[in-house]
């Protein structure tokens, strides 16, 4: 292995870094409007069914390419593809869906590090509930402030970075995983106590078949299908990288399993902050993105000690967004070191520098650039996320799906000796059909939808 890349100090750390890969910002913010937009119960049912039959399998594909050659994305095809094979050009497609979901994403980590700050410093006490909606409106007309906690996100990022994988990377993440899972509890734990919570958990948890039939069970399974797939950030090979760090002492399965399972109970638990308290405040649950950034801070004002939860609320998702910078900063670091020989540091540099530069047009999207349309009506962030999350994600996924499962790639054998060797749960190799001729025509109906407007 290659030393100037490092890798981690222990199993709970792969494990923590990779499941803080995957839960971000779409755990906290999207899963419970969408959950709500969707009917509540049975929309859940059906995500978890679809996490099981493609989240599970696809993750373990990104790993096993990761394990078996010890490499980034774009080495590792190299090494595991046939002579005069091309699969590896997948991999420079990846490396571009990683940067453009940090153009992007670096901004709204730099909204949750922001609205901390408003809550801590009680901004929030000093205005009127009714007037909350300005505080995000004025945020976004501000570039100065925004590109202030943009810049903030990245220099701390690549900072955790520079001491290194498993004394920066894991390190960091392994405390602001236990932070946000003890954090998360402790927030669900008080809206469980508020009035009318009852109400909330039973929209949440008890299926009610009638109300999905209102929605319209197709949308209901197609919004679910989604959610499940979108959620792990597979296709741009940012778990991938984790592939590469691990020892070959455990199943894949088995490690796949853990990462989304832990995934899932942040998913779930962030519902049960938000429904009950949605509930008790007569708040409509499906509202969308304004949900986290106006409904939950009013509600919150109304709360007793709010200043105190809307805090501990935003470390929260500072944390959930934090943790997949990190995780993808790491990705583009290793990437220059593997492709282009460069040390550890020269990779933290030029990524951070660029970074920096190529987040401003995001910042500026919402102010001085508000009149940018890059893909149809969609502003710049909207554009950048429509780029990684209809194309590059779903594509992606279905590419690392063929190579591992079809004999003019890597093949389904060589995938499942890799993704079985270790000790604990084992894949069947009774799922070849289903992974070769079921799993892609999933996929193929996520990326088609995502297209149609």
């Amino acid at each position: 292995m290659n030393e100037e890349r490092g890798s981690f100090g222990s199993r709970l750390g792969f494990i923590l870094v990779s499941a803080g890969c995957a839960i971000g910002i779409g755990n906290v913010w999207k899963f419970p409007y969408v959950a709500g937009a969707n009917g509540g119960a049975v929309f859940v049912l059906f995500y978890l069914v679809f996490l099981v039959l493609m989240g599970i399998p696809v993750m373990t594909m990104e790993l096993a390419i990761g394990r078996a050659s010890g490499k980034t994305v774009v080495r590792g095809y190299q090494k595991l593809q046939k002579k005069g094979q091309h699969w590896h050009i997948h991999g420079w497609l990846c490396m571009l869906g990683c940067y453009l979901l940090m153009m992007y994403y670096t901004t709204v980590s730099g909204w949750m590090v922001d609205y901390f700050f408003k809550f801590a410093s009680g901004q929030f006490s000093r205005i009127d509930p009714e007037n909350v909606g300005d505080v995000f409106t004025s945020m976004l007309a501000d570039p100065e402030e925004m590109g202030i906690f943009m810049a903030l996100t990245v220099i701390f990022g690549f900072g955790v970075l520079s001491l290194g994988v498993a004394d920066g990377l894991e390190r960091v993440n392994k405390i602001m995983m236990i932070g946000l899972l003890a954090l998360i509890i402790v927030l669900a734990g008080h809206s469980l106590t508020l009035s009318n919570a009852a109400e909330g958990v039973k929209f949440y948890l008890l299926p009610d078949w009638n109300r999905a039939m209102e929605v319209g069970i197709g949308k209901v399974i197609s919004a679910a299908m989604n959610q499940a797939f979108f959620t792990l950030s597979l296709g741009i090979g940012a778990i991938e990288i984790f592939g590469s760090y691990m020892s070959k002492d455990h199943t894949l399965t088995g490690e796949a399993v853990r990462i989304c399972a832990l995934d899932t109970f942040v998913a779930l638990i962030a519902g049960l902050i938000i429904f009950p308290a949605c509930f008790s405040f007569n708040v409509e649950p499906g509202q969308g993105p304004s949900l986290i950034f106006i409904t939950l801070p009013r509600v919150f004002m109304n709360m007793n000690m709010g200043r105190i939860w809307g805090t501990l609320f935003f470390v929260f998702m500072t944390f959930a967004s934090f943790s997949t910078v990190t995780a993808v900063f790491e990705n583009l670091v290793a990437f220059l070191s593997d492709n282009f020989g460069w040390s550890r540091g020269k990779s933290i540099l030029v990524n951070g520098a660029f970074i920096l530069i190529a987040s401003i047009p995001c910042v500026l999207g919402y102010n001085v650039w508000s009149d940018l349309h890059i893909i149809g009506a969609r502003d710049v962030l909207d554009s950048e996320d429509f780029i990684v999350s209809n194309l590059l994600l779903p594509g992606g996924s279905l590419i690392f799906l063929l190579f591992c499962t079809t004999k003019f790639g890597w093949g389904f054998d060589k995938y499942l000796a890799e993704t079985n060797t270790g000790s604990g749960r084992q894949m069947p190799a009774f799922l070849k059909n289903y992974f070769k001729f079921v799993l892609p025509i999933l996929i193929l109906i996520i990326l088609i939808q995502g297209l149609i407007p």
